[in-house]
C-alpha cells in the first residue's frame, strides 16, 4: 500500500503545547518549593536565604522558562511574522532582566554572609550564560530589529542566532540542574517531600529543553 511522504510529518504545535504545560508545571514547583519548604522571597531580610531564593526564582522562571517559550514563540503563536519577533524579543528582554536580577540576588547574599562568589562550576558556568544571552541579545536586537540592516545580512546570520540561542538556552538548563543539585546535597535533601519537589523540577526542566529543542525543528503546525 502506498504511503503518502508527508503522513509522517509531525507538527510544533503539540510539541509547544506540551511545552507551556510543562511551564506551568516547572513555576509550580518552584513556587510552592520557595514559599513553602525555603520561608519565601525577599531582596532585604534578617533571613538571608530569603535573599537567595530570589536566585533559584529569577533564574529557573524568569530566565529559562521565559527564555524557552521566546524561543517557541515563532511556532507557538499563529500571527505574523513581526509579532512573533516583537513577541520573541519582549520575552527575551524580560528573561535578560530577570537573569541579571537574578545574579546581583546572589551576589548580595554571599556579601551579606561574607561568601566567597564565583568558586564553583555552577557559578562559573552560569555567568557565562547570563553574558552570552546579554551578547546574542544584542546581535539579534541589530541583526533583526534595527532599521537598515540588509536582508541578505539577516538571513546569513539567522541560522547562527538559532543555533546559539539553543546552545545558550540548554548551557542555562545545565546550569540550573547543577545548582539544583548543590541545593539537594547542601539541605541533605535525601528523603521526603521536598526532596521529590527539587528532583521533579530537574526532571521536567530536561522535558522542557527538549520541548523547546524539538520546536525549533520541527515545522509549525498552522
Amino acid at each position: 500500500m502506498a504511503v503518502r511522504s508527508g503522513s509522517y510529518k509531525v507538527s510544533a504545535t503539540p510539541v509547544t503545547v506540551f511545552g507551556h504545560l510543562l511551564f506551568i508545571a516547572v513555576a509550580t514547583l518552584v513556587l510552592v518549593w520557595l514559599l513553602t519548604f525555603r520561608e519565601g522571597l525577599a531582596f532585604e531580610s534578617a533571613n538571608k536565604f530569603k535573599i537567595f531564593n530570589l536566585h533559584p526564582f529569577l533564574m529557573v522562571i524568569g530566565f529559562i522558562l521565559i527564555a524557552g517559550e521566546a524561543i517557541m514563540a515563532y511556532k507557538a503563536i499563529p500571527v505574523g511574522r513581526h509579532v512573533q519577533r516583537a513577541v520573541h524579543l519582549t520575552l527575551q528582554a524580560i528573561a535578560l532582566g530577570c537573569g541579571i536580577f537574578g545574579i546581583v540576588a546572589i551576589f548580595k547574599f554571599n556579601d551579606e554572609l561574607n561568601i566567597p562568589d564565583m568558586v564553583t562550576l555552577h557559578s562559573w558556568l552560569g555567568m557565562i550564560a547570563i553574558c552570552l544571552f546579554g551578547l546574542q541579545f544584542l546581535l539579534g536586537f541589530f541583526s533583526f530589529v534595527f532599521p537598515g540592516v540588509e536582508s541578505y545580512s539577516r538571513a546569513a546570520y539567522a541560522p547562527w542566532h538559532i543555533f546559539g540561542g539553543l546552545v545558550i538556552f540548554f548551557l542555562a538548563i545545565c546550569t540550573a540542574e547543577m545548582g539544583l543539585l548543590e541545593e539537594f546535597l547542601f539541605l541533605g535533601l535525601f528523603r521526603g517531600q521536598e526532596a521529590l519537589i527539587v528532583n521533579f523540577t530537574g526532571f521536567l526542566l530536561i522535558l522542557f529543553a527538549v520541548a523547546v529543542g524539538l520546536s525549533v525543528v520541527l515545522p509549525r503546525g498552522y
